[in-house]
């Protein structure tokens, strides 16, 4: 094995003693070592951010897009070896590791776009007489130094999310990646600098859980961007005492009402189901049909789950790779183990092999099961029938989470009245709730979180509205 990985720190690689294995999911084998920041540089990367933020709020418009234009070069450029840091570190398959580079790319751009387009607003305060003479302008300003939480499942293009509006902005940033996929974080970091941004500003600390809360509640940090479990997310912004952005998941729903195309939504309720061996926040996970088509549907679903590949990940015809570990795959069997015993059935799947869960459908299940309560994050989906429309938006409303559904139907009214009373925060019509595009707004409601992502939303959260009044008639001559 090479050397450990050093870790960036004001735009200066440093190494440790203190170091944590990277593994390859499907095989449990190390393919790598990074050193892990410490209390020393954790504090010097905080001070590096301050003093790069008197540097990039400077920065032009014109510069910022510029240094992001660049840096999405560069992630094009270098594709082939995110690609590969991507299979290893995070167990992807191919096609997803390739998927999620090119969306990677995407997001940056659409980021440099976005750095041109920080407006502001001219208000006539002359609503009144009191205001005649008065004129208030409105500017976004950034915020400060932006700390990047990153989670395992989209390690480089969440990232991506994350650091692409906080320069877009003119934001410093401090990037921290999950411990389990360091590689691809400590690369965009690489190309970050390469891409013209300044040294001082940018950080990547692979650290402990402790020493990223350390970051979190540091009054120097002016934002914190974080993706993960709800349990941590909640206990940062307990601790942060500041402006924070959440993205924490859920168990999204998908509806097939009997009028809906079948065969098409079995297809995409597989594909969104079991991709990323359902390591998605917005993964498909309880479906519910319209009881008249729910024999067919089961059959439409069965068979295209019966058609799913899984194996190493490294082999361009896998659909589904491993989950991050052995432990999160048994975990996932557990939950199905505890359905069965309450009643439910496997249709499919169940089983496990170290770090691989075959996809997974149950039927007859409760909402009290935790398959359906809480977020599997595994390739795991429920099917249950539903008698009426409002039945089933009750079913789906049924959860602490609200981050994305899909409903799949032709009829107008249905889909109004979905839009109206589903509690998520994007509902997507004959389609599943897996679907995202790099710059919609996404974010969720509940214990889905707080703020948006997407470029130009995420550099609204990471910008602060400002206001100055100008008295035109301001003399007594």
């Amino acid at each position: 094995m090479s050397d450990p990985s050093p870790f960036l720190v004001g735009g200066v690689w440093r190494g440790s003693a203190e170091t944590v294995p990277v593994c390859f999911p499907f095989t449990g084998e190390p393919v790598g070592q990074v050193c892990l920041a410490g209390d020393a540089d954790i504090d010097d990367a905080v001070r590096a951010a301050v003093s790069g933020f008197a540097v990039t709020r400077r920065l032009p418009a014109h510069v910022r897009s510029r240094i992001l234009y660049s840096l999405a070069d560069r992630i094009e450029e270098r594709a082939d070896e995110l690609v590969e840091a991507l299979i290893l570190e995070a167990g992807k398959t191919r096609t997803l590791a390739r998927g999620e580079v090119a969306r990677a790319g995407e997001t940056i751009r659409v980021a440099a776009e976005e750095a041109r387009r920080i407006g502001g607003e001219i208000l006539p305060l002359d609503w009144s007489a009191a205001g005649e003479g008065y004129t208030g302008y409105i500017r976004r300003f950034p915020l400060g130094p932006v700390l990047c939480i990153t989670p395992f499942n989209f390690p480089l293009n969440l990232a991506c999310h994350k650091v692409g509006p906080a320069v877009a902005a003119g934001n410093s940033v401090i990037l921290k990646p999950a411990t389990k996929t360091p590689l691809s974080g400590l690369l965009l970091g690489e190309m970050l600098l390469a891409a013209g941004f300044p040294p001082e500003a940018i950080s990547v600390l692979p650290c402990s859980s402790a020493r990223a809360e350390r970051l979190a509640a540091d009054e120097r940090i002016a934002y914190v961007s974080f993706t993960g479990s709800p349990k941590v997310g909640w206990h940062l912004r307990s601790i942060a005492k500041k402006r924070i952005g959440l993205e924490l998941g859920g168990n999204a729903a998908a509806i097939v009402h009997e009028d809906a195309d079948i065969r098409y939504a079995a297809s995409r309720i597989t594909s969104g189901g079991f991709s990323n061996a359902g390591q998605v926040c917005i993964s498909v996970q309880r479906v519910f049909v319209h009881r008249r088509v729910f024999p067919e549907m089961l059959e439409a679903l069965l068979e295209r789950v019966s058609l799913l590949k899984v194996g190493d990940p490294r082999e361009s015809d896998t659909d589904i790779g491993p989950m991050i570990s052995a432990a999160a795959a048994a975990d996932a069997a557990e939950k199905v183990a505890e359905a069965v015993r309450g009643g439910g059935r496997v249709l499919h799947g169940g089983s496990v092999a170290g770090a691989l869960f075959s996809p997974t459908v149950l039927i007859e299940t409760t909402p009290a099961m935790r398959v359906n309560s809480t977020e599997v994050f595994a390739p795991v989906i429920t099917v249950t029938p539903y008698d009426t429309f409002d039945e089933a938006l009750a079913y789906a409303n049924d959860s602490p989470f609200g981050l994305q559904a899909g409903v799949f139907t032709r009829d107008i009214r249905r889909i109004m009245q979905a839009f109206d009373d589903l509690s998520v925060g994007g509902l997507l019509i004959n389609d599943i709730p897996t679907f995202r595009m790099d710059h919609m707004p996404y974010g969720g409601v509940k214990a889905s979180g707080l703020g948006h992502e997407g470029p130009r939303y995420a550099i609204e959260e990471m910008t602060e509205m400002r206001m100055m009044v100008v008295n035109m008639g301001g003399s007594d001559r």
